[in-house]
């Protein structure tokens, strides 16, 4: 993914695409200072880490935008969005979250929401970055109750 984010930087620079280049550019630059602000490597975990933290960001302006008819900010954030998404990995299906919570509940066996953390510190590696995480930690306060 790392790779892929350089080559389409080059690749964007000689198509002279201004506005690509310019969210390429703050992905690399979102990247490059969470390695150094907090000393992680650079691997494509930190880029999903990092894209799926912008488009949260981004999600959250488009509804506000929405709010104060500024369709032009709205429309600005969807191509930003669009681009953010080739970066992450293929999006999961509710009924593989499903799955992929049925199988950690068979695993951990929870008692209570005591065992909530160890649960989503099961689920997380497989889910990050692939489906809505807040989505899934409903899904399993629902799950324990």
């Amino acid at each position: 993914m790392i790779e892929k984010l350089r080559q389409d930087m080059v690749k964007t620079m000689k198509e002279k695409d201004k506005d690509r280049l310019t969210i390429l550019r703050q992905i690399k630059a979102a990247v490059d200072m969470e390695h150094i602000d907090k000393k992680r490597e650079i691997t494509d975990e930190l880029l999903i880490d990092v894209v799926a933290h912008q488009l949260k960001i981004l999600n959250d302006s488009v509804k506000e935008f929405e709010k104060g008819n500024r369709l032009d900010l709205v429309e600005k954030a969807r191509r930003e969005i669009k681009v953010l998404n080739e970066y992450l990995p293929t999006p999961l299906t509710e009924d593989e979250v499903d799955c992929i919570i049925a199988d950690a509940f068979e695993k951990i066996r929870p008692q209570s929401m005591r065992d909530m953390g160890t649960v989503m510190k099961e689920i997380t590696p497989t889910v990050k970055g692939r489906f809505d995480m807040s989505s899934v930690s409903s899904k399993i306060k629902n799950k324990l109750n």
